[in-house]
């Protein structure tokens, strides 16, 4: 956190919190969501200001009710999160953060009912961008580390049940364990709050 946020905090203690004004979406981008966008239930519009975005990511963290904020100086804004708290992509070389993270180590991968993977280090929950899926799953490999094939894939992704697979991931220290999960339980097993609000 940055030194002047802290300083703002200790010298007003007593600022509101403010929510539902900014999110976070699947993508990994911060949106702001006026008035109008609030009552009609919009997205909100994509913040593009390259100064404002690293500050908001320099400034984000979570309270112990598993509500995720931007420290903004003495004020918390909460961030109503769209899927998850964090939102990475993969790059030929590595796996990073929406919050320019680079990733070394995760704890396993799991894949839900809706073909979404997610990914766990560190207690943490994050999602992997859409658009990164497909070559995510080329890199999906079996207790022999062979590549499979689609119709492999697809089998393992239609069984009621199946053994879990392992996905080899650029800038990632060792094999990552690959399981089917509900997005159900994923919440359960690494809560946060998706639209935080005063009373939650």
């Amino acid at each position: 956190m940055d030194e002047i946020v802290k300083a703002a905090m200790t010298k007003w203690p007593n600022v509101p919190h403010c929510f539902g004004w900014l999110a976070l979406d699947a993508r990994g981008q911060w949106r702001m969501r006026d008035e109008r966008c609030q009552a009609l239930g919009l997205p909100g519009d994509i913040i593009r200001h390259p100064s404002l975005i690293n500050f908001i990511q320099r400034n984000y963290t979570h309270d112990e009710d598993g509500r995720w904020y931007f420290q903004n100086g003495p004020q918390r804004v909460y961030v109503d999160l769209e899927a998850a708290p964090y939102i990475c992509t993969l790059s030929p070389t590595h796996l990073q953060l929406h919050t320019g993270t680079v990733l070394h180590q995760l704890h396993e991968a799991v894949m839900d009912e809706a073909g979404r993977l997610f990914f766990v280090w560190d207690h943490k929950l994050c999602l992997l961008e859409d658009r990164d899926i497909a070559d995510c799953l080329d890199r999906i490999r079996d207790h022999q580390a062979q590549a499979l094939s689609t119709e492999a894939l697809m089998h393992w992704i239609e069984a009621d049940e199946a053994s879990d697979l392992w996905l080899e991931l650029p800038g990632i220290s060792a094999a990552v364990g690959l399981r089917k999960g509900s997005a159900q339980s994923l919440r359960s097993s690494y809560p946060f709050q998706a639209t935080p609000r005063q009373d939650s």
